[in-house]
C-alpha cells in the first residue's frame, strides 16, 4: 500500500513539475508575440481598413465647385442694317465684354464597369500579399526557437548525466580514501580519483555557462527572464507528414489572386461610365445669351463617356499579367522543389538517429557491463584506479552520446515538421 501511495505521490509530482515547465510551443507563441515585426501586421490592417473605405467612396456623389471671369475682345452682335423699315424698331442687347461663371456640379455614378469593386479588391489583396510576406519571415523564427530550445535541452541532459558520473567517482574516492587511511590503498590512486572528479565538476561549469547563454537567448526572444532554475518540458514526439503547408505557398496564391484583379481592372477601364448630374450656377450672361444681366441657372441630365484608347494595350497589358502568373508558379515549384529536397535529407538523418541510438543503447550496455566489473576488480585490488576510470569514462561517453542522438533525433522531428509546415 505504501508503495502505490509512493507511486502516485511521484505521478502527481511529476505532473506539477511538468506543468510549471516551459514549453516549446510556449516559446513559439511568445516568440511570435514579442518579435518587433508583428507590430506591422496591425498598421496593414489599418491601411487596409482605410484603403477600401476610400475606394467605396467613389460611389457616393463626386461635388466639385469651378468659376472663371473674364475679358474677350469681342463678343456676339446682331446687325440689323438691310433689313426692312418694318424691323427698324428691333434692337438686341450686347453682351457685354466682361464675363463671369460660377457653378457647383453634382456628379452620381450610376455605372461604373465595376472599377470601384476591383479597386476595393485590390487593396484587399494587396495587404493580404504583405501579411503574408510578414507570416513567411515569422515563420523563421520557429528554427531559430527550435536550435536554442533543443541546445539548451541537450545540455540538460549532459547536467544530469555528468551528476551521475560524478556521484560513481564520489562512491570510489570514498572506497579508496578508505584504503588510503587503512594502509590498504595507494595515495596516487586517490589522487587520480579526485582529479577526475575535478575534472568533471569543470565539465559541469562550462556546460551551465552554455546553458546559461542559450537560456539568455531564449529569454530574449519571448521576453521573459530565464535563469538556471527555468525547466524545459521535453517536447512528446511528432507524427511527420511529407505534405507542405508552408506561409510561402499562401503568399504565392495571394500573389496569382492580385494578377487576378488586375486583368478584372483592365476590363473594368475599357467599360462606358454613365452617371447623373446636376449643375447649377450664377453667371454673366446666363443661359439666356441676351440677357446682360447676371443671372442664375442650372443643368441637369445623364453623361456618358467610353474612352477607346485602352484596347490599344489591352492585349498586351494582359500578356505582361500571363507572364507573372507564369513567373509566380515557377517560384513556387522551385520552393516545393527545394521544400522536398530538405525533407528527403531530414528524413535521411532521422533514419540514421534511428540506427545510431540502436547502437548506443547496446554500447551503453556492454560498457556498462564492463565498467561495473572493473569496479568490482578496483575493490579487490585486480586493477589500478587508471584502468577503471577508463572504463568509467567510456561508459560516460556512451551515455552522452546517446543523449545526443536522442535530443538531435527530436529536434530533427521539430525540424521536419517546421521544414513542411505542419
Amino acid at each position: 500500500m505504501k508503495r502505490i501511495i509512493a507511486a502516485v505521490g511521484f505521478t502527481i509530482a511529476a505532473i506539477a513539475v511538468n506543468a510549471q515547465a516551459l514549453t516549446l510551443d510556449t516559446c513559439y507563441a511568445r516568440a511570435r508575440q514579442q518579435y518587433p515585426l508583428i507590430r506591422q501586421r496591425g498598421l496593414i490592417e489599418q491601411s487596409k481598413e482605410y484603403n477600401v473605405s476610400n475606394a467605396a467612396k467613389g460611389y457616393l456623389p463626386q461635388f466639385t465647385v469651378n468659376g472663371q471671369a473674364t475679358y474677350q475682345s469681342a463678343v456676339t452682335t446682331i446687325s440689323l442694317s438691310g433689313l426692312p423699315k418694318a424691323f427698324s424698331g428691333l434692337s438686341f442687347p450686347t453682351p457685354p465684354l466682361e464675363q463671369f461663371n460660377i457653378h457647383g456640379e453634382v456628379d452620381q455614378t450610376i455605372y461604373d464597369g465595376g472599377m470601384i469593386k476591383q479597386q476595393k479588391q485590390a487593396q484587399v489583396t494587396g495587404a493580404d500579399i504583405q501579411e503574408q510576406s510578414i507570416e513567411v519571415q515569422l515563420y523563421t523564427l520557429r528554427d531559430r526557437i527550435n536550435q536554442m530550445f533543443f541546445g539548451a535541452l541537450l545540455i540538460d541532459e549532459q547536467i544530469k548525466q555528468n551528476k551521475l558520473t560524478q556521484k560513481d567517482l564520489q562512491s570510489s574516492i570514498d572506497f579508496v580514501q578508505a584504503g588510503v587511511t587503512n594502509g590498504t590503498a595507494l595515495q596516487s590512486s586517490l589522487d587520480e580519483l579526485q582529479a577526475d572528479l575535478m575534472q568533471q565538476q569543470q565539465n559541469e561549469i562550462s556546460l551551465k555557462a552554455s546553458r546559461k547563454a542559450y537560456m539568455d537567448m531564449l529569454g530574449l526572444f519571448i521576453n521573459k527572464a530565464l535563469d538556471e532554475n527555468t525547466t524545459l518540458a521535453t517536447p512528446r514526439d511528432v507524427t511527420v507528414s511529407d505534405s507542405v503547408h508552408r506561409p510561402e505557398l499562401a503568399m504565392y496564391d495571394s500573389q496569382k489572386k492580385s494578377d487576378d484583379v488586375q486583368d478584372n481592372m483592365l476590363k473594368a477601364g475599357n467599360r462606358p461610365r454613365l452617371s447623373a448630374f446636376f449643375q447649377g450656377g450664377y453667371a454673366l450672361p446666363g443661359l439666356n445669351g441676351f440677357d446682360v444681366n447676371p443671372a442664375a441657372y442650372y443643368i441637369t441630365g445623364i453623361r456618358l463617356s467610353w474612352s477607346l484608347g485602352g484596347f490599344y494595350t489591352l492585349k498586351n497589358q494582359r500578356q505582361l499579367l500571363n507572364i507573372d502568373r507564369q513567373t509566380i508558379d515557377i517560384q513556387r515549384d522551385v520552393f516545393l522543389f527545394n521544400t522536398k529536397q530538405s525533407v528527403k535529407q531530414q528524413s535521411a538523418d532521422m533514419i540514421k538517429l534511428k540506427e545510431l541510438i540502436n547502437k548506443d543503447n547496446d554500447i551503453i550496455g556492454k560498457r556498462t557491463s564492463v565498467k561495473e566489473a572493473a569496479k568490482a576488480q578496483l575493490d579487490n585490488g585486480v586493477i589500478t584506479v587508471h584502468d577503471y576510470i577508463s572504463d568509467l569514462d567510456a561508459e560516460d561517453l556512451a551515455k552522452q552520446n546517446l543523449l545526443l542522438h536522442q535530443v538531435q533525433f527530436l529536434m530533427d522531428e521539430y525540424e521536419y515538421q517546421n521544414i513542411t509546415g505542419n
